[in-house]
């Protein structure tokens, strides 16, 4: 080996051999237990940036390690390639989004090969593939036939400025999240996928995933939102309607003293043409922002309707109010207002002069509305509730729901925050919706063998999906009847591309079907990596959309993702890397200064993968002298040719030293085996080669042999982590074929026996001394010795010793008093 560490020659020889010898190509082998590591693929946005690389070096390491176990390792990569950005970058480049995508997927690819990810690019896919977005259609097509998408008129947020819409999570204080542009709320007809019909399976699952971190399942539970309650209609006076509420909270029923609906809703609605005031209020309402938090944190306003509900079980007449807080895609855009158990009502109704009536208090106290400053929201005992009154808040909910029933006013329901999935996007660059629209047949399914509706490729000049000015595309006839019609200009929320890809990476070139038994062989995913901010929509959607595919007999697992890691941020000076922050670190640079495997290790040392990660250059620097160290010793030991085979018996100090390398050797595996913590293995890689490095003048047969064993255990450990130059050091170690089939080090039970074992003693719990004792020593032996330390017996002194507390291996506490 050359005698100083060239990173980018090493990088360069060592990746030229994994391609042409197509090192991570993985093949289905029912004889070996399989592992499959998938990290979150990206969007092409033409370069990688930090968290790109934390998440993939995260995913290479778990992948190489496993291989290194004897596992058939799959570790495939992609690209998200349809979006949004790619189209205003298309009118801002004047080129095609196609053209665009191909261009920055080739400038990506080449940025993940440069750091030396063990990727089989044989499965490489796109989703704005034909080949691939074909088979969402297909699955569509078969969902329509099922009952499970539909099409209906919903509220949606809407960007005038590109022309699309968007998701509640996606509307920032009332402005679209990419532009700034203020959103309005709109009805428009919308594709949807019956994901509701899963909720409680999505629900009941998460119990079993216990390699996901609780964070995540708390957050999918919550977003799924199950609720067991009563829905309550409520007449409206002079109409012939009922105001349909969903309540938890039924033992507050009496205390409802006005009704809130959207201000979508058609009672708003008909308000508003008959009102000026309700129409201002309404118009101004359909640019307000409808993400939960800005909900919760917006200040409540409403305006009176002008009718009223009937309360169902006293008749009296409660005002329908139109109010901001209420959304129409949540039940049926109406609540019932119980200001004295509910603090968003309470404030609403204390801004607009509505009463507050106390039904329940506390169980050993009174409640007087008069002496409220805030809402009583706790369970209790009822009052002012006629028939109810003395009852607790458990025994009035079934009492109410029976009354309820036998008025026929409603019914025991169990509700869910989950809401149906709108997969309509009005954009171009998307897989197309396949559905043929007919005036005599209606909304038609393409047929399957006329899959794939292809996208044009077109350039793009203004928001807004030039499909709807394509005749060339939209013209076409019935499927049913032979008639004009006309196709569906609306593409697919790219979330539906996500939601599958891992499935299709197990069979890439299937041509018949959307998976085949190759993915059975391959799923479920055996770890996923990616950020905790897809936690919610990408990982519930893909779970959903693995059980309409196991229902269609494509799959035989319930779930996709067995483990689940969410790394943590990668900032710069205490903040998440951004342009506007001026403090991003572009990869590229890094690599070409320092090398692929140096940006790798300090991204694994920094910080344990869950947790935030700080970029300090002092800290590369670190880890570039770190290697440069660790090849000077590799090679001044080669110069000395052949490690001689280990001797029955060692001296002590060789024998000391095998010790300490192969505890460090267990620390570092249990590390990475079972906690992924590769900052605290790559520390012990570090402190194994300190301590070779003490010995590494050496000339006596035992060291020598102790030394190239460490040296052969430290080169593996790193192998994961950094390939390029383990592949290096093993060779110039003499060793036979690639370190990344080599096996994982593992430490020596022998190597790890002492005869003595030091043990710290404590004195009411705070450590004083430390003593030697024989490793087989029993615990009178040891308590002895620790009373017969001279320091010990100093701290004691006259005081008398109650007990002495022995913790095997680790302790002895003396407790004194």
């Amino acid at each position: 080996m050359e005698r100083e560490y060239n990173p980018h020659e090493v990088e360069r020889a060592v990746q030229a051999r994994w391609e042409t010898e197509d090192t991570f190509a993985a093949a289905e082998d029912p004889e070996r237990e399989k592992f499959y590591c998938l990290s979150m693929f990206p969007y092409p946005s033409g370069r990688l940036h930090m968290g790109h690389v934390r998440n993939y070096t995260i995913g290479d390491v778990i992948a190489r390690y496993q291989r290194m176990e004897g596992k058939n390792v799959l570790q495939p990569m992609g690209w998200d390639a349809f979006g949004l950005p790619a189209e205003n970058a298309a009118i801002a480049r004047g080129v095609s989004p196609a053209a665009w995508t191909r261009q920055n997927i080739e400038e990506m690819r080449g940025q993940l090969k440069r750091l030396g990810f063990g990727y089989d690019w044989n499965r490489e896919l796109a989703t704005c593939d034909p080949d691939y977005y074909k088979w969402e259609q297909w699955l569509f097509v078969r969902l329509l036939k099922e009952g499970l998408a539909y099409r209906k008129k919903a509220a949606v947020n809407w960007c005038p400025n590109d022309q699309t819409v968007l998701a509640n999570e996606q509307v920032v204080e009332g402005t679209c999240w990419r532009c700034d542009t203020p959103v309005e709320r709109r009805e428009i007809d919308q594709w949807f996928l019956r994901i509701t019909d899963y909720a409680d399976e999505l629900l009941e699952e998460l119990d079993n995933l216990p390699g996901w971190p609780d964070e995540v399942r708390a957050m999918q539970r919550n977003w799924i939102g199950r609720s067991e309650g009563v829905e309550v209609r409520f007449p409206v006076e002079g109409a012939e309607r009922e105001l349909s509420v969903f309540t938890t909270r039924p033992d507050t029923l009496m205390g409802v003293t006005y009704v809130a609906v959207a201000p979508e809703h058609p009672l708003a609605q008909a308000a508003a043409e008959r009102d000026s005031d309700v129409a201002a209020f309404v118009e101004r309402m359909s640019h307000r922002s409808t993400a939960e938090g800005d909900l919760e944190a917006q200040e409540k306003e409403g305006i009176p309707t002008g009718d009223y509900a009937l309360h169902p079980v006293t008749g009296e007449r409660l005002p329908v109010y139109a109010a901001n807080f209420v959304l129409m895609e949540y039940g049926e855009g109406a609540v019932m207002a119980v200001p004295a158990h509910d603090q968003r009502d309470f404030e609403f109704a204390g801004k607009y002069g509505i009463p507050v009536r106390v039904v329940i208090r506390p169980e050993d106290g009174d409640l007087e509305a008069a002496a409220m400053e805030e809402a009583f929201t706790e369970p209790g005992v009822l009052q002012n509730s006629g028939d109810f009154d003395g009852l607790t808040s458990a025994e009035a909910f079934g009492a109410i729901a029976d009354r309820l029933e036998t008025l026929g006013r409603g019914e025991r329901r169990v509700n869910y925050r989950l809401r149906d999935w709108g997969v309509s996007r009005q954009r171009y660059w998307g897989a197309p919706i396949p559905v043929i629209h007919c005036e005599a047949c209606g909304a038609v399914p393409v047929p399957e063998e006329d899959l794939p509706v292809e996208l044009p490729e077109m350039e793009l000049h203004e928001a807004g999906s030039p499909l709807k000015q394509a005749p060339e595309f939209y013209e076409t006839a019935c499927p049913e009847c032979g008639g004009p019609a006309v196709r569906e200009t609306d593409t697919f929320d790219t979330f539906v591309e996500s939601s599958w890809y891992f499935v299709r990476y197990a069979c890439p070139d299937s041509g018949t079907a959307m998976a085949d038994e190759r993915a059975r062989y391959w799923l479920p995913v055996d770890q996923y990596v990616g950020g905790v901010e897809h936690a919610v929509l990408h990982l519930l959607y893909a779970r959903f959309f693995n059980k309409l595919m196991r229902d269609a007999g494509l799959l035989d697992n319930d779930e996709p993702f067995q483990r689940l890691l969410t790394q943590g941020m990668v900032l710069k000076d205490g903040a998440k890397m951004s342009k506007s922050k001026g403090n991003v670190v572009d990869p590229q640079e890094m690599i070409d200064r320092f090398g692929a495997d140096t940006v790798r290790l300090f991204i694994l040392f920094a910080a344990p993968p869950d947790q935030a990660l700080e970029w300090q250059e002092e800290g590369v620097q670190g880890m570039h002298r770190f290697l440069h160290r660790l090849w000077r010793l590799v090679g001044g030991y080669a110069e000395g040719g052949t490690a001689p085979a280990l001797p029955a018996e060692l001296p002590e100090e060789a024998a000391e030293l095998r010790r300490q390398v192969h505890e460090l050797v267990q620390r570092a595996s249990v590390d990475v085996r079972e906690r992924y913590h590769f900052n605290t293995a790559v520390a012990a890689a570090m402190e194994i080669t300190n301590a070779l490095s003490k010995a590494a003048e050496a000339t006596d047969e035992a060291t020598r042999a102790v030394v190239g064993e460490g040296l052969d255990a430290v080169v593996r450990l790193l192998a994961p982590m950094t390939p390029h130059v383990a592949n290096a050091l093993w060779a110039g170690l003499g060793k036979e074929g690639a370190v990344e089939d080599a096996a994982w080090p593992e430490a020596d039970p022998a190597a790890l026996e002492r005869d003595t074992i030091e043990l710290v003693v404590q004195v009411n719990g705070k450590n004083r001394s430390q003593i030697q004792v024989p490793a087989d020593a029993d615990e009178n032996t040891i308590r002895e010795q620790a009373l017969a330390n001279e320091r010990i017996r100093e701290v004691v002194g006259d005081t008398p010793v109650r007990k002495v507390i022995v913790v095997p291996g680790k302790l002895v506490n003396v407790v004194a008093k």
